[in-house]
Parts: structure tokens; C-alpha cells; sequence
């Protein structure tokens, strides 16, 4: 492995170890994401520019989602947390990131499954949804 790549593994590695740090992660959801992220390449990279540039790509894309996608779904979610006096992630954005990342990864391996859930799940901005 040359020198750059392990520079930039190493990068992308103490940036999701804060990430997991600031979202009140353990170590276990930390190894277990580290792991799923090296084995997703396309993944990665995602998010190795968003940590290089504080925006995304949006070059990932499952059924047409990206993580952007999957943050706003997460957001709403919030909101019909916040509607039922829940906690959630509240403005721990860290946390935020780090979940849409880590759905991304697992949608990609049951795309069936969260394409259901972004497609069903929503808050609570219509009338009747509690």
C-alpha cells in the first residue's frame, strides 16, 4: 500500500472516529462502520470528500437516493420525534451524518428494504399521520 493511501485511510479513519466520538458512538459501531466502509470503496470516497471539502458528491446513489436523501428523510424523522417529545439526534449533526453514511452502507446491501423505508417513512407534516 503506498504512503498516500495509508495517509488518506488514516485520514478518513481519526475523521470517523470523532465523528463516532461527537455522536455518542461506541466502540463497537465504530469498528462495525469502519469495517463496512472498507469494504464499500465508492462509499468511502463519498465520504473522504465531504470530510475534504464539507459537501457531497452525491456520486453514490442507490435506486436513485443518495445520502443527501437520506439525511433529509433522517430530518424529518426528527421532526416527528421532536412532534411526540422524543429525543433524537437533535442538532448533533455529527450524529446525522454519521447515521445517513451508515444507512447508505446498508441500503446498499438491502436496497429493497430502505427504499421502503424513505418511500413510507415520512414526519409528521400531513394531517392525520398520528
Amino acid at each position: 500500500m503506498d504512503g498516500n493511501l495509508q495517509s488518506g485511510q488514516q485520514r478518513l479513519y481519526e475523521f470517523v472516529t470523532s465523528l463516532c466520538r461527537h455522536a455518542g458512538e461506541g466502540e463497537a459501531f465504530l469498528r462495525e462502520f469502519w469495517l463496512a466502509l472498507r469494504e464499500d470503496e465508492e462509499t468511502a470516497q463519498e465520504l473522504a470528500y465531504y470530510m475534504d471539502r464539507g459537501q457531497f458528491a452525491c456520486q453514490v446513489s442507490v435506486r436513485g437516493y443518495t445520502v443527501v436523501d437520506i439525511m433529509v428523510w433522517q430530518i424529518d424523522h426528527f421532526k416527528a420525534r421532536l412532534d411526540r417529545r422524543e429525543d433524537g439526534m437533535g442538532d448533533n449533526g455529527d450524529k446525522m451524518l454519521l447515521m445517513a453514511f451508515d444507512t447508505l452502507l446498508k441500503m446498499k446491501k438491502e436496497p429493497e428494504k430502505y427504499v421502503r423505508l424513505l418511500q413510507g417513512e415520512t414526519g409528521t407534516d400531513y394531517v392525520d399521520k398520528y
